[in-house]
């Protein structure tokens, strides 16, 4: 922060703040600090950030001023820096809240925040005027981020700028010590927003509202709501039969269903909710928070020891919940495909009755996931709720260049660098899948058109055949790409200001990707910094039978560490009797050949076969990680002990978990509990990881270990790696704002491009 001329003899300043401080609140806030302290002027939102003019008829001192700015700031407020400097003395006779200047912008936007305590009041009181309306808002919640088209965000550049303010919601609109004064959402029942419940056979409007819509759900049928980034498909979450139904329109299987409950005592009666897991729940960010399930609701995630809970985000939602107090509430989309935003997108095909209203999205988004683990957010999903929150970079990085980073193929997001800030897209999905490439075009023309972004450098992955990758060379832009394992570790060394210039242990463990020779890498432990990496140690590579298949069906995996463990006998094993003996064999033949059989030393796939050998992986997983999360929900919460493992000496080091298979499958045998044997796989892996920090502190003195991939969303491995390095006082840093997944590649992108940016201007 510069706050220059505090204690100068000076009549007049110049005060520019930026970070989230534009549909905040931030400027009625400025009014009344104003009043408070004696000074003249005004306050107004600028290209990049908020102006405020101050001044007295006598000499000014704005320190006070400043510290009450910090103190006392808005709740949804950001303060990223605040600058000042002398002003000429106007002669300003009160304080004013001027209107927004059109120019260049870079401020920062809010997400979109849940309904506030004094609004949800509003909406629950008969003698408001707001009463049971369900766009009820202020400058303290609310739709920020999916309604807003451009920058300074006034209500002209969102989606509520179609609706024209009646006589009570301009006076409170332009009212500087109303708490709805300048909320750009702003509405009620004469001026606002409506409701519209329709039939999705007919598409006729029913009579009836919101009241006619929770009738249909406790009958058992589905419905679409439209909600803050887009429509949800809901069903009673306690009727078998609709949930049933609603997994057949989804063609959901297996794949958990999320749930919203009215409050939190609903949730109490099926999860265990620590202070950490209650405090996310409450926040105004309303995520989806997976719980340890207390007593189980079947057919929502069968197999699995969580359910996913989030409490109502918007006031529709508090209205519907207050009839039916809990429900699945599941994105409106195809298998694979973005979330549904407006009706146009088929949304009745998925639904019995649609819960429309015509407040348009302008940028649809799912909400987030998260899990708590060590007492720290733990990203599954990063979307409505977080997103655009700025992330900040290290100052030795900050570069005047644009830059786009394009993410990897699967899990994407985009981010964008401008002015020391990376701002970090919702997630996009799998690019694997036509549908999301509209997505991505929509999120990444949305974040450039938001913040004034002009890209320069375009950043993406090795693997020259992603979409992402393809898209990136089409720009005609200077061009960098990044292995995908070092973007994982950069993006923790950049979300957590990691200074250039020192080496970690980066541990990057997941399913698959392009390593630097061309191979497939996936269990990688990288001595890394923001220029580049060395592969320190690697997991054994085992054969992939069938490539791409081998991650979708879990007893290939299984086949391939048999037969490392077992050689030919391995096609005998009892966990592969309920397949076809002759295509097992085939498959045994192909790996024994080298055919279509590429080694790899991804560690999602050792979950993979542990899972199945232990016979909770189905035939074909039917969402990622799906063998892997059936592992982790039955093992024993106790120390059961580890199994052993080796490293083998080299360039890089190999750990093999041979060893650890071969005790596995002798447990199994010996009829060992399974949630004792999969307990101890954790265990062991845990302690792998140890062993190979202690290697490189001890060879390359370093101190420092980063934690990321997929494969650290599984919070039993992650917390026993946690207790393990802290035990031996390893500084250890993991994505906390951010997911481990892939979702962060495009800010370990950016973070890379930064650092080349910089060797080259010290060239």
């Amino acid at each position: 922060m510069t706050e220059t001329g505090k204690k100068r003899k000076i009549r007049a300043v110049r005060v520019l703040v930026s970070g989230v401080v534009q549909g905040v609140g931030f400027r009625p806030f400025i009014y009344r600090l104003a009043c408070r302290f004696g000074f003249c002027g005004y306050v107004k939102n600028v290209g990049p950030g908020v102006e405020i003019h101050l001044e007295r008829g006598r000499a000014v001192d704005s320190g006070a001023f400043l510290r009450a700015v910090r103190l006392e700031k808005p709740p949804l407020a950001r303060i990223e820096e605040i600058k000042t400097h002398p002003a000429p003395f106007r002669g300003y006779k009160n304080f004013r809240v001027l209107a927004s200047r059109r120019e260049k912008s870079f401020v920062f936007i809010s997400p979109d925040i849940g309904t506030c305590s004094a609004c949800l009041a509003e909406v629950s009181s008969p003698a408001e005027r707001r009463f049971r309306y369900p766009f009820t808002n202020c400058t303290d919640c609310g739709p920020r981020y999916t309604i807003v088209r451009s920058l300074p965000y006034d209500r002209s550049r969102t989606t509520m700028s179609g609706f024209t303010l009646c006589p009570d919601c301009r006076h409170e609109y332009h009212d500087p010590l109303d708490r709805r004064y300048q909320a750009q959402p702003i509405a009620c029942p004469a001026c606002g927003p409506r409701v519209r419940l329709i039939d999705s056979s007919t598409g006729r409007t029913l009579p009836g509202g919101l009241e006619a819509a929770a009738l249909l759900l406790k009958k058992g049928k589905i419905l679409a709501i439209k909600g803050l980034g887009g429509f949800h498909l809901a069903a009673d979450a306690l009727n078998p039969a609709a949930v049933r139904r609603l997994r057949r329109i989804k063609a959901r299987k297996t794949k958990p269903l999320a749930l919203m409950a009215a409050h939190l005592k609903i949730v109490e009666k099926y999860a265990f909710l620590s202070e950490a897991e209650k405090r996310l729940l409450l926040s105004a960010s309303r995520p989806i928070v997976l719980l340890k399930k207390k007593n189980d609701i079947p057919g929502l995630a069968p197999h699995l020891d969580e359910l996913g809970f989030m409490l109502p985000n918007t006031p529709l939602h508090h209205l519907l919940l207050g009839a039916v107090p809990l429900i699945v509430a599941t994105s409106s989309n195809c298998k694979d495909s973005p979330i549904m935003k407006d009706r146009r997108e088929k949304v009745e095909a998925l639904s019995d009755a649609v819960l429309d209203h015509n407040r348009p999205i302008e940028m649809r988004a799912d909400d987030s996931v998260l899990r708590v683990a060590a007492g720290r957010p733990l990203f599954v999903r990063r979307a409505r709720g977080y997103v655009p929150a700025p992330q900040r970079v290290p100052p030795s990085l900050v570069s005047s260049k644009h830059i786009l980073a394009m993410g990897g193929e699967l899990k994407n997001t985009v981010s964008i660098y401008k002015n020391g800030y990376v701002v970090t897209s919702q997630f996009l999905g799998d690019l694997d899948e036509y549908p999301n490439h509209r997505y991505l075009e929509e999120a990444v023309g949305h974040l450039c058109r938001l913040f004034n972004v002009k890209p320069e450098i375009v950043v993406c992955d090795l693997h020259p055949d992603f979409h992402t990758t393809r898209r990136a060379r089409r720009m005609g832009l200077p061009l960098f790409q990044v292995q995908h394992h070092h973007a994982h570790v950069l993006a923790a060394l950049l979300e957590h200001g990691f200074p250039p210039g020192r080496r970690v242990l980066g541990v990057a463990l997941d399913g698959y990707g392009y390593g630097a020779d061309g191979e497939a890498w996936g269990g990688e432990f990288l001595l890394a910094d923001y220029s580049s990496f060395e592969r320190f140690g690697r997991l054994e590579p085992v054969p992939l039978p069938g490539g791409d298949l081998a991650a979708r069906q879990p007893w290939r995996m299984a086949l391939a560490y048999l037969r490392l463990v077992q050689g030919d006998r391995a096609a005998r094993h009892w966990s592969l009797k309920r397949l076809d003996r002759a295509k097992v064999q085939g498959v045994l033949e192909m790996m024994s050949r080298g055919i279509r059989s590429p080694l790899a030393s991804s560690c999602g796939r050792l979950f993979d076969a542990v899972s199945w050998l232990a016979g909770l992986a189905p035939q074909e997983n039917e969402f990622e990680a799906e063998a892997a999360m059936r592992l982790e929900a039955v093992a024993s919460p106790k120390n059961e002990g580890s199994y052993p493992f080796r490293v083998r000496e080299g360039r890089p080091l190999e750990i093999s978990f041979i060893p650890a298979v071969r005790d596995i499958l002798g447990d199994l045998k010996a009829r060992k509990p399974v949630a004792v044997v999969a307990a101890r796989f954790h265990e062991t892996l845990a302690r792998a990881i140890v062993r190979i920090a202690e290697l490189a502190r001890t060879r390359q003195g370093v101190e420092t270990v980063v934690l990321t991939g997929g494969v650290f969303l599984n919070k039993r491995l992650l917390e026993a790696t946690l207790k393990h390095l802290k035990r031996k006082k390893f500084k250890v840093l993991r994505p906390e704002q951010y997911s481990p997944n892939d979702e962060s590649l495009s800010l370990g992108q950016i973070a890379f491009a930064l650092n080349r940016l910089k060797i080259k201007a010290s060239d």
